[in-house]
């Protein structure tokens, strides 16, 4: 990028649409923090937030919300409600614990952990690690290919299809409905991209509610059934609360699990020194995850609604804007972080906010960690002479930020 003085028009700094950009924000990340706590955007009207401090204090302040529509209508919250066409995505995304806020957030969140509880993810772990060892062993045995296509995406689509119940005939219709969900994410979503979101948000729940009618008629040992059965002094979830809290897990657990993956190995490969430290010694796993987590951060861009007027730093943010809150800046932070832009695979100190934090910290953070720590751990064993074929191309987008492939060879 030609001008990254902290001086700059940030409109100059924050390019979203650039693919240069999307492919190494951090040097504007840096001239943004130098210029300041918060800045107005104007192509999405939005106002930026690059600090660590500011992010992980806004994620946790209830003057802010994922939505307002549990205390505001759209006219009066100077909003313009969403086209009806695009009704079969908000159905669908509006009732998962990612856009509610308390109090359905916390009775759904409430009845979601009866079912998700941690000794749902000990009982997956053999799983995930008999998963990541079939996949590393087919990449092996064909002498390398695309790292995406055929281990960071299949394994935690996989652990999903396994959790949920859903056979394996089945499974390639997710991740295509996921990456059509997740476009909506974006910035500025396109009026193709709304549609394919609509398409799929339709299918997918169609598809979740006929596997919901299976599974009261004959429970599992699934986390399908586990949801239908979950209680709390009477109450329950309801069917689209269910097809809801699905849906979510697949986006949300494999969408971050699958960029972590390949822009982790993308990372490695440009600090051979690095990786040969984790090849010499894999009791670094656990720290070198959370690092990878920090340094090319999965999910770049988290949004909050501001429900009641709040300031920073002097600037005073009114009730109906919306914040930009720039995790991937927040973990480069050197105000927080020593040598932030340093892969440090050892690091100890590393409160990066990559699954957020507050009410809406990610449920399934445990299990991300379990299959990362899977898949890397496989690849180190099974596949130590890995290496890059050619530099990757970016996916379109910066909000869920990742490589189209990752081509290597053994």
């Amino acid at each position: 990028m030609e001008d990254l003085a902290p001086d700059s028009p940030v409109d100059r700094l924050f390019r979203p649409q650039d693919p240069a950009f999307a492919a190494d924000p951090y040097p504007a990340f840096a001239a943004l923090r130098e210029r300041g706590r918060v800045h107005w955007y104007e192509p999405t009207r939005q106002y930026l937030v690059p600090h660590h401090a500011d992010v992980s204090a806004l994620l946790r302040d209830r003057r802010l919300g994922r939505t307002y529509l549990h205390r505001f209508g759209h006219e009066d919250f100077g909003r313009t409600a969403p086209p009806a066409a695009h009704e079969p995505f908000h159905t669908l995304n509006d009732h998962g614990l990612l856009d509610l806020e308390a109090p359905d957030h916390t009775r759904i969140r409430r009845l979601v952990t009866k079912a998700f509880t941690p000794g749902t993810v000990r009982e997956l772990e053999p799983v995930v690690r008999r998963l990541a060892a079939e996949l590393v062993a087919a990449l092996v045995k064909a002498g390398g290919g695309d790292l995406v296509a055929e281990v960071a995406e299949p394994l935690p689509v996989a652990v999903i299809a396994e959790m949920l119940g859903v056979p394996e005939s089945d499974r390639p219709l997710l991740r295509p409905w996921s990456a059509d969900i997740c476009g909506m994410y974006e910035l500025n979503p396109s009026q193709e991209t709304a549609a394919r979101a609509v398409r799929a948000s339709t299918e997918f729940s169609a598809y979740l509610r006929e596997l919901i009618a299976r599974r009261r008629d004959d429970p599992g040992d699934d986390l399908v059934s586990a949801l239908i059965a979950a209680h709390d002094e009477g109450d329950r979830l309801s069917e689209q609360e269910m097809v809801s809290t699905c849906a979510l897990l697949l986006n949300a657990g494999h969408e971050a699990t699958v960029n972590t993956t390949a822009n982790g190995w993308w990372t490695l490969f440009r600090h051979p020194d690095r990786l040969a430290a984790l090849r010499a010694d894999h009791s670094l796993l656990p720290t070198a995850v959370e690092e990878l987590m920090r340094f090319d951060t999965p999910l770049q861009l988290f949004e909050r609604w501001v429900l009641d007027d709040i300031e920073i730093d002097g600037t005073v943010i009114p009730r109906g804007s919306e914040l930009a809150l720039l995790f991937g800046s927040a973990n480069r932070d050197g105000a927080r972080f020593e040598r932030p832009d340093e892969l440090d695979l050892a690091r100890a100190d590393n409160p990066h906010i990559s699954f957020g934090a507050g009410i809406h910290y990610c449920l399934g953070a445990p299990l991300a960690r379990v299959e990362l720590g899977a898949s890397f751990g496989e690849l180190l064993r099974e596949a130590p002479g890995m290496r890059l074929v050619a530099e990757p191309e970016w996916k379109p987008g910066f909000v869920i930020r990742g490589v189209r492939e990752l081509c290597v060879e053994l």
